[in-house]
């Protein structure tokens, strides 16, 4: 086994979740083994050095299918996507900069008026720097490596409103490093139970419980799946009663999780809606919630990666806006 390692210890090496080795190995970037005699699959020295070299690539910003065309693509390829890396940052540099003249300007107009200060946005030379500004073309990003755009928060119509209903489900909760990685009891109730034939509306939700701290690689990991009401459960698994609720949707492609991000801050400007999360004591993501879409089907018919077309819906739990008086 000499110079091969586990997930686990390729996720400890690199700083990095299981649950993206994984996407990186569904998406063909890496390839383990099964070694023999050995419980648990392997990375040999070649998907290691790969791995180390995806990181590199992601900390400069690169998205992964790029970084998939340059894996696979000729030298040409890859220097075509740094030079186009390189192209975003000096335009995202000259509209900081532009930005910044133009603010600097409106602040001195400003501190110069005796009037309305609304006023000195008319004033023509503050309009001019402003229209400066390509606000379509420059989307101003934050530094980690994939951001939410401007466009993403100005465009609401992507956000759902569910009222989701009152249901029984079945509940499993691990506890440990990387608790997504180990649901199989779950996978194995699903089969075993036959829930997709007696309930093929099953819906299934994860979310953080307890959520990580600070310093801390163990934290948990819960999943619930709607069931009859009066179907028994085995253990571990446990039979809880959901309440159902409001909350904002929002789909993204696995593992997309930044945008959890993009669905609060949507909430927070809402005119009709705001956030209704739980008491943090809980620990439990504030009653937010991930729905793996067709996830209890393809547990049940055991496809591989336990999803379909590997979209989530990130659930938000939201009331209606109190009206000022």
């Amino acid at each position: 086994m000499e110079g091969y390692m586990t997930i686990s210890e390729v996720s400890r090496e690199f700083q990095i979740s299981t649950r993206m080795l994984r996407h990186y190995e569904k998406l063909g970037l890496i390839e383990s083994v099964r070694r023999e005699n050995y419980a648990y699959r392997t990375y040999g020295p070649e998907a290691v050095k790969r791995v180390r070299q995806i990181i590199i690539l992601r900390k400069l910003q690169i998205p992964l299918k790029k970084i998939q065309k340059m894996m696979e693509g000729t030298r040409e390829d890859a220097v075509s996507i740094l030079e186009e890396r390189l192209r975003d940052m000096d335009e995202s540099v000259e509209a900081v900069q532009t930005m910044r003249r133009a603010l600097t300007r409106v602040l001195e107009l400003l501190r110069e008026t005796e009037g309305d200060p609304a006023e000195v946005l008319d004033d023509p030379e503050a309009a001019a720097l402003v229209q400066l500004l390509p606000v379509e073309r420059h989307k101003l990003k934050e530094e980690k490596p994939m951001s939410i755009s401007k466009e993403m928060i100005e465009k609401g119509s992507c956000v759902r409103i569910l009222l989701l209903p009152p249901a029984t489900v079945a509940a499993y909760q691990y506890i440990g490093e990387n608790p997504e990685d180990h649901l199989e009891e779950m996978v194995r109730f699903i089969r075993e139970s036959g829930l997709y034939e007696k309930k093929p509306d099953s819906r299934y939700f994860g979310f953080n419980h307890p959520d990580p701290e600070e310093g801390s690689k163990v934290y948990g990991y819960e999943v619930w799946v709607t069931i009859p009401e009066d179907m028994e459960v085995p253990e571990p698994l446990v039979k809880r009663h959901f309440p159902g609720g409001l909350y904002a949707a929002y789909t993204i492609n696995f593992p997309d999780f930044f945008e959890w991000q993009f669905l609060y801050q949507w909430a927070e400007r809402n005119e009709q809606y705001e956030p209704a999360m739980s008491d943090p004591a809980e620990k439990n993501m504030g009653g937010a919630l991930e729905e793996h879409l067709n996830w209890v089907y393809a547990a049940h018919m055991g496809l591989q990666g336990r999803g379909i077309d590997g979209k989530l819906d990130l659930l938000l739990p939201i009331k209606p806006r109190e009206r000022e008086k």
